[in-house]
């Protein structure tokens, strides 16, 4: 097992620490996180004008009328319904600030980018269509703030040491004359674009890249042996010491966010809800306490532990854990690159991605239509992410098993220190009240 950590630590690390770090990656995800509350207010925005329960749905119409649903309406028509044209200024503004460049003015070159391809045409005039600036554009407004930002950026650092300030000239208007060349080329190359789709018959860009990469990407997220390859690779980096999440988040959000718009548009429409792999479903139901399962750990620590030095680091670290919070229990008991966890802390999750999948497939559990804060408390979020208290009863039969999982290796560990402290000749049961170790008791 330590050999097998080595060959990890020594070829493994190095790789996906580049990964984690990489600008362009950094950047999307990044992006992502920004517009993160725009996405869950609209995601509730859905769920509170779908809320699948009758009463409720018969009381709202009494109260307000049958045009009620508007107020959740008009707030996802602002905030999910264009979250293409929150990603392309999002992000275009992270990878211009990693440059240590003005990031606004990158932000409103992608998005006027962004808005010639999606300019169309009736004949009569021009317009844009609604159905593509939602998650069904996101792939096409990831490339043109990451292309627009890097031309731009590379532009600038040319022009801006050939600009001298004018007298008189604020530094706001020097740049702005010094942005005008590069901003100029960055939209001539995205019209010219344009204009290379229309003359191959395609005037809608975005429609034709998503059937031909995002919409094939999309079904194969949406499948359990996809799911599966990237819970594995977010816990294998996490048990290697490295944010596992962050390195795959660009990938889980743009593979993800889409398919749980999908359920939403669905929902709105009265239609059956497509999609079971979502990023609410990794949120609510597998990374329950954080990722590792880590709140069924403390669980199973609680109530099984007979360690002083195990059971205080529960009780410093359950507040935390309650909201998703794991880096104490990770680093502190510790879970991070200790041979006895790497077992559960990587199976627990594959296991409870495998067994809420089929709970959802069978139909036991709605699919999810609502997107919460990762730091909601699981039971609350597994009801506000379905819309039933089946949501809430499967995050409770996934803690159980996982606290299952987790027992006999928790066992293994604490006998394993005590015998790594009696082969020292000192007495395993020699614990201060702060849960640390004392040499001298």
């Amino acid at each position: 097992m330590r050999g097998l950590i080595s060959f990890m630590e020594k070829y493994l690390v190095p790789v996906a620490g580049k990964i984690g770090s990489q600008r362009h990656l950094v950047a999307i995800r990044d992006g992502f996180i920004s517009i993160m509350p725009l996405a869950i207010i609209g995601s509730l925005a859905v769920l509170l004008n779908n809320f699948p329960v009758q009463g409720y749905q018969d009381y709202m119409v009494s109260v307000f009328g049958n045009s009620w649903t508007s107020f959740g309406g008009y707030i996802y028509n602002g905030t999910f319904a264009i979250i293409s044209l929150l990603i392309v200024f999002s992000v275009s503004y992270n990878l211009a600030r990693s440059y240590n460049f003005e990031p606004l003015p990158a932000g409103l070159v992608s998005f006027s980018s962004f808005i010639i391809l999606l300019l169309q045409s009736d004949g009569a005039s021009f317009f844009i269509s609604f159905r593509w600036l939602n998650a069904s554009g996101l792939f096409v407004a990831i490339f043109v703030a990451l292309i627009s930002t890097e031309i731009l950026v590379h532009l600038m650092q040319y022009t801006k040491t050939r600009v001298k300030k004018l007298e008189g000239m604020t530094p706001v208007l020097t740049r702005s004359f010094a942005a005008l060349l590069p901003t100029a080329a960055v939209l001539a190359l995205f019209s010219t674009i344009k204009i290379v789709f229309l003359v191959m018959g395609i005037e809608n860009i975005l429609e034709a890249l998503y059937n031909m990469v995002q919409a094939p990407l999309a079904g194969m997220a949406n499948t359990p042996g996809s799911a599966v390859v990237i819970v594995f690779l977010s816990h294998l980096f996490w048990f290697l010491g490295l944010h596992g999440t962050n390195i795959l988040e660009p990938v889980i959000q743009a593979m993800y966010i889409p398919a749980l718009q999908e359920n939403m548009v669905a929902l709105a429409s009265g239609a059956a809800i497509p999609n079971i792999f979502t990023k609410p479903f990794f949120d609510s139901f597998v990374y329950m306490g954080g990722c590792g399962t880590t709140f069924s750990l403390l669980i199973a620590f609680f109530i099984f532990s007979r360690k002083k030095r195990f059971r205080n680091l529960v009780k410093l670290t359950t507040a935390q854990g309650i909201f998703n919070i794991n880096e104490p229990v990770l680093y502190g008991l510790p879970v991070v690159m200790n041979p006895i966890f790497l077992i559960p802390f990587i199976m627990t999750p594959i296991i409870l991605t495998i067994t809420s999948y089929f709970a959802t497939l069978i139909g036991l559990v709605p699919r999810t239509i609502a997107m919460v804060p990762w730091t909601t408390p699981p039971v609350i979020s597994g009801f506000l992410v379905t819309g039933s208290v089946l949501g809430s009863l499967l995050q409770v039969v996934n803690i159980i098993i996982g606290a299952m999982i987790y027992l006999p290796f928790m066992v293994m560990a604490e006998r394993t220190e005590v015998i790594e402290y009696e082969s020292k000749g000192e007495s395993a049961s020699g614990y201060r009240t702060d849960g640390f170790y004392n040499h001298n008791p």
